[in-house]
């Protein structure tokens, strides 16, 4: 089996919010998550818009600071690393960003914003970094005469493979892709997808994949995280996860997802109400507000998350019965 690249444990990140003119509240946007990561694995993490996917991806990277619990990777507490051995820990673990557009340099050629990554980890030498710079714009389905081009040069699905090519060029285990292909048009979304296997393939790479969309990431992950109002409601591995859902959330969001034939959405679950503010979440469960099985007793127990089945845990006191 398999040994954990990244072990999540009882990660935490609030952001302080003023409510008045001496009031402070706390947004609790990722509340006790515990997962881990497998070497050459994909995980990814699912849920609606303001869940937390993201900033657990941000605080992993520590682009925001994590409020407590702890991120071993390789055994190595990423929180406990000062600065400059933080910088050399990013070698090891790079983010593809959602926008192409904003996260690369519009001023800066393709050769400038893949040399610039590659000199501040110290890779290559000065001058001698130009050939491997071709190599990897081929690896990623780009050509080699575009190395002097601007970003506004490019469409969107190829500045996302100069996204792509941006971290693979220092060489790291674990890559970070948040929201990779919701930017992108859905034949776009496709070729990228089987870039990033290939790839997996190529350099035994793992990978923490962020997304909204089910859909999505049904291909691509081997096991499936699903997020709620900053907390875990189920992790599943992923062919299980769409043959029996262990937790309400994850049956409607799976049941929004599109279809052609119109049986299906006759099956389709829709859930009341809005989501929950963050500032005040339920009490108990977090999702019991909108849930359309909820008993009494969920306003009240925080369930934990539980096995289900052998690869499948669920947080809902009425697991067994989804």
């Amino acid at each position: 089996m398999a040994e954990n690249l990244l072990e999540v444990k009882n990660l935490k990140k609030y952001f302080t919010v003023k409510t008045g003119v001496r009031k402070k509240s706390f947004v609790k946007a990722v509340d006790d998550i515990s997962f881990s990561v497998k070497k050459g694995e994909t995980v990814s993490i699912v849920g609606e818009s303001g869940c937390g996917k993201s900033t657990t991806g941000r605080a992993i990277m520590r682009l925001d600071e994590p409020t407590d619990g702890e991120i071993l990777f390789n055994g190595k507490n990423l929180r406990t690393l000062s600065k400059d051995e933080l910088r050399k820990a990013r070698k090891d673990i790079q983010m593809i960003f959602q926008d192409p557009f904003a996260s690369l340099n519009p001023r800066q050629t393709v050769f400038q914003i893949l040399n610039e990554a590659m000199a501040i980890q110290r890779i290559g030498e000065n001058g001698k970094r130009r050939d491997k710079i071709k190599n990897l714009l081929q690896t990623v389905g780009l050509l080699e005469h575009q190395i002097d081009l601007l970003p506004h040069q490019f469409s969107g699905g190829q500045r996302q493979r100069i996204g792509i090519a941006r971290a693979l060029s220092v060489e790291p285990k674990l890559i970070v892709c948040d929201e990779a292909v919701s930017a992108l048009d859905v034949s776009i979304q496709a070729q990228v997808l089987n870039l990033l296997k290939e790839l997996q393939q190529k350099f035994g790479l793992t990978y923490l994949f962020i997304s909204h969309d089910l859909g999505v990431v049904r291909h691509i992950s081997d096991r499936i995280i699903v997020m709620y109002l900053g907390k875990i409601m189920e992790i599943s591995d992923s062919e299980a996860l769409f043959e029996k859902q262990a937790h309400p959330y994850t049956k409607a969001l799976l049941s929004s997802i599109p279809r052609i034939d119109l049986d299906s959405q006759k099956d389709r679950i829709i859930l009341k109400g809005d989501v929950p503010s963050p500032l005040s979440p339920p009490s108990g469960c977090p999702f019991h507000t909108r849930c359309p099985m909820a008993i009494e007793d969920c306003k009240a127990i925080v369930p934990a998350l539980e096995n289900v089945r052998e690869n499948q845990a669920s947080a809902c006191i009425l697991r067994d019965k989804v």
